[in-house]
């Protein structure tokens, strides 16, 4: 019943984009006549009519009609009417849901055009930089037609390049380079140096991919910072000996990792020390707590590879090397220590935003993938994006066959083998899908032993894997690779492959998310090509074991596998599909959970950017110093002399003495203080003197540059400190647990405590240094006139 509400609700959804996909076509003849210099003429008329008052609804059917004769003229492409369908659909800052080889990179034209046309930018997000600079090569050559310029936003870039790059109508990049630009932005030194404008309009190929797989890390900017190698190397004997259960807890199914009584008891034997949750050993937990990460979160040849005295890190979703790239935080040398490789410097965090709340902040995001409708509940909740599916071109013709399911891993190999040997002695090309570099190489020994041969996608370069997912189609070829290789690329088939039965994929392994399977699936197919797919798994698959651990022992005693040691029941299916939701449930609860936390910084760092922002801007800094004078000395008498509290524990001198370092001259403080008011009259004058000396010296520019450069260097160094203290917080909310309190609520009200706190000091630190600086002015002046 829900499947068929969900089905008329698509086709009704589907319906509003036809009706404006038949006005677009009626246009075509019209437009086939247009010169070239009157066609190109279509993007002036449309700016002045938006400059008039019009809106993007009201244009979006002549631009659509607009981009694509221009497309068949420059690249001899006519969009079909789906992908006009598509490009509505993300016009309206939606997902076009469309299948692999319907020509998403085509749709992206038309929206990309016409946002442009309001001449506040538009990004079009990638996931790799082969195919930005292919799209921005291919489609870009439609727009710049059209009188549209185009950048290229890529890693490595000099500022000025992407000055230019971000300048032009519509930029391309992946998204990650977008988000350690706005990092970047907000850490120069003066507002010449930002590359950004303020966010418009972004369009994300692959989106499931960018805004969901790569949503669990963070976006991070750090710096190098010198490890103390002997803590981790001691934190990574222990924890090599550290069992279990006994004296860590770690949850497979949400990586959380955690001590127990036994395990704390251990560390504080071994550096000698009373109480492990001091405050003064917050650094030594974090160095036990991450070298246990590192021996039970981290596998070799899995997540990492060793190579040159190295540890490079593999993408889990590609299986290829992320070159360059390491974790931060001390994670990055718990590992290397792990291994007894050198110690590299540690990055240390220096900025920071997840992939959510970086896309969060455009006005208006849309994408497009062949998989999102498993994700829509998540893409609607966090970004406000619906999902709208978009048929075919042609029907598909692609046969998904059942799974195939096998007691143990050994028998699954075997008739993997078997199965490829058959569908290679007709010349069928096959492509076997893997969940990582470890499975590739096992797949691939089992084909050598049977004199197989193959093409193995093992951590090659991006251009490399494109070109030879690209050659998949061919017959009698055979190819390795991790489920989400060349993703972006079309597996054309070869001469004679269709009569073979088109390409066969087989998957090795159910993956965490259906969606990643689906993609799978849809590298065969495309555009009504014939096509298999089916997947092999056994009930010893990691997904299974980590997840599933008690039902799978229920259900073991309940199966009858035949000779092979194939299962063919309907329980099993259904256990399969029901771990799977429960896996994606899992993730799905872990983003949302490491969103809610990020919330609480992201608010933060809003009220830091902006103030930030003033500094740079040089907005009444002189009115600035005078507010953050008022608060540090406020704060000052606050915190020594608290009115609620009794006079007797008041620390009257500690109070005198901040409140000293903020002016020019010592106050003429009263011998006895009984009231907080004698303190403020006693500041009053001195306060008063030195706001006349501010108002004077602000009148000179290089003062104003001194007021700047002082207030955004405590900013920076207050951000980087509270970053390191909301990370510390972080590590060790789950044991509050114990206390009966959710720790979600103990983030919230400790980290905000902690961010006070950083602000004050920033207030407090910059009004001490401007005071000195212009004592100092006052000095140069008066001997300036003896």
């Amino acid at each position: 019943m829900i499947s068929l509400f969900n089905q008329l609700k698509t086709k009704n959804q589907y319906k509003k984009y036809t009706k404006l996909v038949d006005k677009i076509n009626q246009l075509e003849p019209e437009f086939e006549v247009l010169s070239d210099q009157e066609l190109r003429g279509k993007t002036a008329h449309f700016i002045e009519r938006l400059g008039n008052g019009e809106t993007i609804d009201d244009i979006k059917v002549e631009a659509f009609a607009t981009v694509r004769e221009a497309s068949k003229r420059v690249l001899g492409m006519r969009h079909f009417d789906v992908q006009l369908a598509g490009g509505l659909v993300l016009t309206e800052g939606n997902i076009a849901e469309m299948a692999t080889g319907e020509g998403k990179t085509l749709v992206a034209s038309l929206p990309s055009y016409v946002r442009a046309l309001e001449g506040k930018g538009v990004h079009v997000i990638t996931v790799n930089e082969y195919l930005a600079r292919r799209d921005k090569e291919n489609i870009g050559q439609i727009h710049e037609y059209l009188g549209l310029r185009v950048g290229l936003n890529l890693p490595m870039m000099q500022a000025d390049q992407k000055q230019l790059a971000y300048e032009a109508d519509i930029t391309y990049g992946v998204g990650s380079e977008f988000g350690f630009d706005y990092l970047r932005d907000n850490m120069v030194k003066s507002l010449a140096d930002r590359v950004q404008r303020p966010y418009h309009f972004a369009i994300i190929d692959e989106v499931d991919s960018v805004l969901v797989d790569e949503a669990k890390t963070p976006l991070i900017v750090a710096g190098k910072m010198p490890a103390n190698e002997d803590f981790h190397r001691v934190a990574s004997m222990l924890a090599k000996r550290f069992k279990k259960d006994a004296d860590y807890d770690f949850d497979e199914e949400t990586k959380a990792t955690s001590l127990t009584d036994q395990g704390i008891a251990k560390v504080e034997e071994a550096f000698d020390v009373d109480n492990l949750y001091d405050l003064e050993h917050q650094m030594l937990y974090h160095y036990v707590i991450q070298a246990v990460r590192a021996h039970v979160m981290f596998e070799r040849d899995v997540d990492y590879i060793v190579k040159d005295g190295k540890i490079l890190l593999v993408d889990m979703f590609t299986g290829r090397v992320m070159e360059g790239r390491t974790m931060s935080d001390g994670l990055h040398q718990a590992i290397e220590a792990k291994e007894g490789l050198e110690i590299t410097d540690e990055n240390k965090t220096q900025s920071q935003i997840t992939i959510q709340n970086y896309f969060r902040m455009y006005p208006v995001l849309c994408g497009m993938t062949g998989t999102a409708k498993t994700q829509e509940k998540e893409f609607r909740e966090v970004y406000g994006m619906d999902v709208v599916q978009i048929p075919t071109n042609r029907p598909k013709a692609r046969v998904d066959q059942q799974d195939k399911v096998f007691q143990t891993s050994k028998q699954k190999y075997t008739a993997v083998v078997k199965e490829v040997a058959a569908r290679h002695a007709k010349g069928q090309p096959v492509l076997i899908g893997t969940s990582s570099i470890l499975q590739s190489d096992k797949v691939a020994a089992y084909l050598k032993d049977a004199g197989l041969s193959y093409q193995l996608l093992n951590a090659k370069s991006v251009e490399q894997e494109n070109d030879l997912i690209s050659q998949a189609g061919q017959l009698n070829q055979i190819t390795i690779a991790t489920n989400m290789a060349g993703r972006g690329t079309d597996i054309l088939l070869g001469e004679g492959v269709k009569d073979a039965g088109g390409l066969f994929v087989l998957g090795t392994e159910k993956h965490e998310s259906r969606r990643v399977d689906n993609q799978l699936r849809g590298r065969s197919g495309r555009q009504g090509d014939p096509g298999e797919s089916q997947f092999f798994i056994s009930l010893e698959d990691d997904m299974f074991r980590r997840f599933a651990r008690e039902e799978l022992e229920k259900l073991r005693k309940k199966i009858s596998p035949d000779g092979d040691g194939q299962i063919d029941q309907k329980n099993v299916y259904e256990f399969v599909e029901r771990t799977q939701r429960i896996v994606e449930g899992a993730h799905f609860g872990q983003r949302e959970y490491n969103l809610k936390l990020d919330d609480v910084i992201n608010d933060q760092r809003k009220i830091l950017f902006s103030l930030r922002d003033r500094v740079l801007e040089k907005r009444d800094l002189d009115g600035l110093l005078k507010e953050m004078t008022d608060n540090t000395i406020k704060g000052s008498i606050e915190k020594y002399c608290p009115e609620d509290a009794p006079e007797e524990s008041w620390d009257v001198r500690k109070a005198q003495s901040q409140i000293n370092k903020c002016l020019l001259n010592q106050p003429s403080w009263p011998r006895s203080v009984d009231h907080v008011r004698q303190l403020e009259e006693a500041v009053s004058p001195e306060r008063e003197r030195l706001f006349e000396a501010i108002d004077r010296s602000a009148e000179d520019r290089r003062f104003l540059e001194g007021i700047k450069g002082v207030i955004q260097m405590q900013i920076d160094q207050q951000f980087v400190r509270h970053i390191e203290s909301m990370l510390r917080l972080k590590e060790g909310i789950g044991l509050r647990s114990y206390q009966q309190e959710d720790p979600m609520r103990i983030y919230q009200r400790e980290g905000f405590e902690l961010f006070e706190y950083h602000f004050r000091e920033i207030e407090k630190r910059s009004v001490i240094a401007c005071t000195a600086m212009i004592a100092r002015h006052q000095e140069i002046q008066q001997q300036g006139v003896k």
